[in-house]
């Protein structure tokens, strides 16, 4: 078969103008970025504030193995199954981060013949949005170093900056650094970093902003540092944001794109789901539902994480209400889960399998948790037996949860009919009765034990004693009330990426906890997990290039 790559630049794209035309946006509410890239803007749904909303449809996963699993390609196949079905769908999904682009993990355009298009624009600069993040970001630093420097009139204490520099890269040397060395006029100097630009704040106040306001609002409260009685210093206090703003002015409104298939795309934000809240924007989303019947959406990573913070964080906010839920799982990656090694997962082998399915019955418990109804979308590899596959749909059927083969990756929206058509059914059929898994009232222990046994199953959680001085002040600010982003291996429902199944006689350890009081949520560091990644030894970053013509490869 040929390589994403190849795929995606053989594609025959149709103009977006076209694209758009089709979801009734005018050209005038359109701003092109090329043939086939456009952002909307926030008037082309203005008059459609009284339409009634489209079913919205989350993707998420099992855990995430080396052995691949598929969520983005099944969301975005599934999206072209419906069109297929006559049902005017739009995929709306995160922007794919430089960092694991050229490191390890990949792209986040799809794979195969369900993928979404420009693939390489989309996978490198796409429309400048993470380069405006990272620019307000930076901003908003100097501006806060500068305030030290030129006399510090709010006496902020330099030993309680927390506001670091982001850049859109995985580069592990950035992680911890001294500034300000040199000369006198070089700035004060003392201990800073680098966060990768999806773990800034700002990137989940973009995703979580209903518009202009509200991000200028978020903004405004971001707290940076402390001053010596340990009281808050803002955003806002530093008057950097109206400038942040400023930058982020084009960055704020939706992508529009196509699939191979030319079904519409929403591509706006990507925060990950193992630092931060995981969902592509809540603007790209409500615009979608305006605009279509259906809107399947994605959140990163398994659903411990993506889609634990999509019901708890994006659709509390943001008052949406999931229709259906479909959980993306593989036999190989089952295999794995149940200690098979990665060179031997194309082997039948069915103690394996219904080892490593406990993994896939947790996340249907958990999702059933939030009230919503699910499916299971088993991504098909050549290497799937039909004895593999009829263990996996005996289980499944254990576990009273739909069971469907998808093969969107080889076959496009004509492999994802089935799922299509049940998904349909349970939309059209079935009600869903979302709600969060926690209320807001509780402590803010309380709700880091609720997600961490309701969701991992941990006998409990041990917190360092940072974590309790940081929780009381964080408390004693008036901050105690907000949702939990927890940040966690995405391997394993453990804090320990080598736990792989479904563990079980474990505790989380939550090292450190942190306010993002703009976005709205508390952070909950796990274990050993990063802001700022490294790259692998061989990075795929190795293998690319462009040849003279334009023709970019090794870009998957």
């Amino acid at each position: 078969m040929k390589t994403d790559v190849q795929i995606a630049q053989e594609a025959q794209m149709l103009p977006i103008q076209d694209i758009a035309a089709d979801l009734g946006i005018r050209e005038e509410d359109l701003e092109l970025y090329g043939r086939y890239k456009a952002k909307i803007s926030p008037f082309a749904v203005k008059n459609l504030h009284k339409k009634e909303d489209g079913h919205l449809v989350l993707v998420t996963a099992i855990n995430p193995t080396t052995a691949g699993e598929g969520k983005t390609t099944t969301n975005i196949g599934l999206s072209m199954a419906l069109n297929k079905l006559g049902k005017k769908t739009i995929t709306t999904l995160r922007e794919p981060s430089l960092g694991p682009c050229f490191g390890k993990k990949g792209g986040a355009a799809g794979g195969g013949y369900s993928q979404v298009v420009p693939m390489e624009d989309i996978n490198l600069h796409f429309t400048g949005d993470f380069h405006a993040i990272t620019s307000a970001h930076n901003l908003c630093a100097a501006m806060l170093d500068n305030h030290i420097h030129q006399g510090n009139r709010l006496r902020i204490d330099t030993k309680r900056v927390v506001w670091k520099r982001v850049i859109d890269m995985n580069d592990r040397v950035l992680r911890n650094i001294v500034v300000g060395l040199g000369n006198k006029g070089d700035g004060v100097t003392r201990e800073s970093g680098f966060d990768i630009t999806v773990a800034s704040e700002i990137m989940a106040i973009l995703c979580l902003a209903k518009d202009l306001e509200d991000l200028k609002v978020r903004l405004s409260r971001m707290i940076v540092a402390y001053d010596v009685d340990k009281n808050p210093i803002t955003a806002d206090d530093i008057e950097a944001t109206g400038a942040m703003a400023l930058l982020l002015k084009d960055a704020i409104k939706p992508n529009l794109v196509q699939t191979l298939e030319h079904t519409p795309a929403l591509i706006h934000g990507g925060p990950f789901a193992n630092i931060a809240h995981g969902c592509n924007s809540v603007m790209a989303t409500k615009t979608a539902l305006k605009l279509g019947e259906y809107v399947i959406t994605e959140a990163g990573f398994g659903a411990d994480l993506g889609a634990e913070k999509f019901f708890d964080i994006k659709c509390r906010y943001a008052d949406l209400h999931p229709d259906c839920a479909v959980i993306v799982a593989t036999v190989r990656a089952l295999k794995m889960n149940g200690g098979v090694s990665k060179n031997a997962l194309g082997e039948e082998n069915l103690e394996a399998l219904r080892a490593g399915a406990a993994n896939l019955k947790r996340h249907v418990e958990n999702v059933a948790k939030f009230g919503v109804p699910s499916i299971v979308a088993i991504n098909r590899f050549p290497t799937d037996t039909e004895a593999e596959l009829e263990l996996l749909e005996n289980l499944c059927d254990e576990m009273g949860v739909r069971f469907v083969l998808s093969e969107v990756f080889a076959k496009g929206g004509e492999g994802g009919l089935d799922l299509a058509r049940a998904v349909v059914d349970i939309c059209e059929n079935e009600k869903s009765h979302y709600h969060p898994l926690y209320e807001l009232v509780g402590t803010i222990e309380d709700k880091i034990e609720t997600i961490a046994r309701e969701i991992y199953r941990a006998d409990g959680v041990d917190f360092s004693a940072k974590a309790v001085k940081q929780m009381e002040d964080l408390t004693r600010l008036g901050f105690d009330k907000l949702p939990i982003c927890m940040a966690k291996t995405q391997s394993s429902f453990t804090d320990d990426p080598t736990k792989l199944g479904a563990p079980t006689g474990f505790r989380i350890t939550v090292r450190e906890v942190s306010i993002s009081a703009g976005a709205g949520f508390i952070v909950a560091l796990t274990g050993s997990i990063m802001t700022m990644p490294g790259l692998p030894k061989e990075p795929a970053a190795v293998g690319m290039d462009v040849m003279e013509d334009g023709t970019i490869i090794g870009l998957f």
